[in-house]
């Protein structure tokens, strides 16, 4: 799977995702790129679109694009808080559902 990470998301995430092809945002370019535009790019491009924002759900109609989505749920949005969330996340990869969210929580989250 082709799995974009977004720029909220620490990009050293990215080497703790294995089995998979994991672009960042600044990566591929779209540093800046507010949300609605962002999702549209990564649908052209990615299978995957990974995030902290516990809003996109709730601003965006997902169910246009092609596109799924992981939100981690975690204390922050630092590696040591997001690390936890891996295995699972891995494991969401291969479940997630074009144009839905799926959100993955650390405990007390």
């Amino acid at each position: 799977m082709k799995i974009l990470l977004d720029e909220c998301v620490d990009r050293r995430l990215a080497k703790h995702i294995t089995g998979h092809e994991v672009v960042t945002a600044q990566e591929a370019g779209w540093s800046g790129v507010k949300n609605g535009a962002l999702l549209a790019l990564a649908a052209s491009a990615f299978d995957v679109f990974v995030t902290v924002d516990t809003n996109l759900q709730h601003q965006q109609n997902l169910a246009t694009y092609d596109l799924a989505i992981i939100v981690l749920r975690a204390r922050t949005n630092r590696l040591a808080d997001l690390l936890p969330l891996t295995t699972a996340l891995m494991a969401a990869v291969d479940v997630a559902k074009l144009g839905q969210a799926l959100v993955l929580r650390t405990t007390g989250n």
